[in-house]
């Protein structure tokens, strides 16, 4: 609905030329990291305390509030998120990322929402249960849906190349859930995503109330 992407400079470092092989954010503060949302709300809807970053939208709202690398400059590798995925009202239109993106063409996700009646149907999830979707936006495109509890989980995206492409390996608190073999490579490099945002295709209505997501820590390890 809103095209635009308006960026918050938050206590951000040196953008480097090139990829660290190792970095680790346990967000005791923001150090590194851009407040950006894609909606007409200016108000910046993120906070750290106690080394947890938490990212919330409002009840009946287009909110869509990230957090993103100052780096864009990821590419192969092991990235790791420790989030928390808070009770959402039934059917709400809320998603909690965790992500890397270079453009709408080269876009890798975990989103994780109430998900629609039809979604929570296939899936047989249980009322304490959310859907997570394992989504390359393109080239090729794939969307992997499961049904998760709710609460904290390790979401993985392991990144190596075959035959200089890209193959993504989704993982789940230690379990492959996807794999996808990619049509590009080191070439396409990305900055690293954290966000809550209210989309349509989550739920079946205007988010009930006001909905969260937190994390714990974000990790990158290079490798090929």
């Amino acid at each position: 609905m809103f095209a635009s992407l308006f960026v918050v400079f938050l206590n951000t470092q040196f953008v480097s030329a090139q990829a660290p092989k190792k970095a680790e954010w346990n967000f005791d503060d923001l150090a590194g990291w851009q407040y950006v949302h894609q909606d007409n709300n200016p108000e910046v809807q993120c906070d750290v305390d106690k080394g947890i970053l938490t990212i919330y939208t409002k009840a009946n709202s287009f909110d869509r509030k990230k957090l993103r690398t100052a780096d864009s400059t990821f590419t192969t590798g092991r990235y790791t998120w420790k989030t928390f995925i808070s009770e959402m009202g039934e059917g709400d239109m809320t998603s909690i990322g965790s992500w890397i993106y270079h453009d709408d063409h080269h876009e890798i996700d975990f989103e994780v929402g109430y998900g629609r009646k039809a979604v929570r149907e296939r899936l047989k999830a249980a009322p304490d249960e959310v859907i997570a979707y394992m989504t390359t936006q393109d080239n090729p495109y794939k969307s992997v849906r499961k049904a998760i509890k709710t609460g904290w989980h390790i979401f993985e995206l392991d990144i190596t190349l075959v035959d200089g492409k890209y193959k993504v390996d989704w993982l789940i608190d230690n379990e492959l859930v996807s794999t996808v073999q990619q049509t590009y490579g080191e070439e396409i490099p990305f900055h690293i995503y954290c966000s809550v945002e209210n989309l349509e295709f989550m739920g079946d209505k205007p988010a009930s109330k006001d909905n969260y997501g937190m994390y714990d820590y974000v990790k990158y390890v290079y490798h090929k």
